[in-house]
């Protein structure tokens, strides 16, 4: 096993990955340090002419070649933008048939349950909002949003003026 591998003439590096590409040049420089360091440590060995190779070098040696073998295929990443452009609607899409509770609280007031039982038709119960106040939007019995009422051809309806913050969502009383 050679102490060095030179570079190929094409300017890859041994593995074969191009110097422009930094991942591949930083695996190919740590397989030239690695190859230097066990050039050393065989020098040192062959030096004080032991017959049997050191655990370290062994260790070396594999290290090298596992390094070469792990340089030797590029490395393919995903393409990460595609898929987080394509997973908010996926998600979004399954809750799509999820029902929720919406409901729109114009006011509200205490009541006896003498005075409820002589209600009828045509009576008018007093909230505690005034006209032109801010109703309140719940969904799933948590407070959203706030919104006024309007008439839409002949239809109640509530344009949304404020979604509340999470803090802003406690339940009101």
């Amino acid at each position: 096993m050679d102490a060095q591998q030179p570079r190929q003439p094409n300017g890859d590096a041994p593995g074969g990955a191009p110097d422009g590409n930094p991942v591949a040049k930083a695996a190919a420089d740590a397989v030239d340090a690695a190859s230097h360091a066990a050039g050393e440590l065989k020098s040192d060995v062959e030096a004080v002419a032991t017959p049997a190779k050191p655990d370290a070098l062994k260790a070396a040696e594999a290290a090298i070649a596992q390094a070469r073998a792990a340089n030797a295929a590029p490395v393919e990443l995903p393409n990460f933008a595609a898929r987080v452009g394509s997973a908010k609607p996926e998600a979004i899409d399954l809750l799509a048939d999820v029902n929720l509770h919406v409901k729109i609280e114009l006011g509200r007031t205490r009541m006896l349950v003498e005075d409820v039982l002589r209600l009828s038709e045509g009576s008018v119960v007093e909230l505690d909002k005034l006209a032109g106040d801010p109703v309140d939007v719940y969904v799933n019995d948590r407070r959203v949003a706030r919104g006024e009422v309007l008439v839409l051809n002949d239809n109640f309806c509530v344009r949304i003026h404020e979604i509340l913050t999470p803090a802003g969502r406690e339940q009101a009383a």
